[in-house]
């Protein structure tokens, strides 16, 4: 069960994820991709910038990501 704490930890994490993703953007010439993983760092794959140009990971890393979150809310969306 989720309590406060752990509420807020997930919100912290949304805002701080967030701050990074708009920091990146700013800094990227004309608002382009770097297409580089924000995790890992390898390049990310072309299909995926194809449907989501600004995507701050790889498909690897944001299923890793998307599974953290899924263990942190216990299945529930935050």
């Amino acid at each position: 069960m989720m309590d406060v704490f752990d509420r807020a930890s997930d919100r912290e994490q949304q805002e701080r994820d967030a701050a990074i993703a708009a920091v990146l953007d700013a800094s990227r010439p004309d608002s382009l991709a770097t297409g580089y993983c924000m995790d890992c760092g390898d390049d990310i794959e072309a299909e995926r910038l194809a449907v989501m140009p600004h995507a701050p990971r790889c498909v690897s890393c944001q299923q890793l990501a998307e599974t953290r979150q899924h263990i942190r809310t216990g299945g529930r969306r935050a």
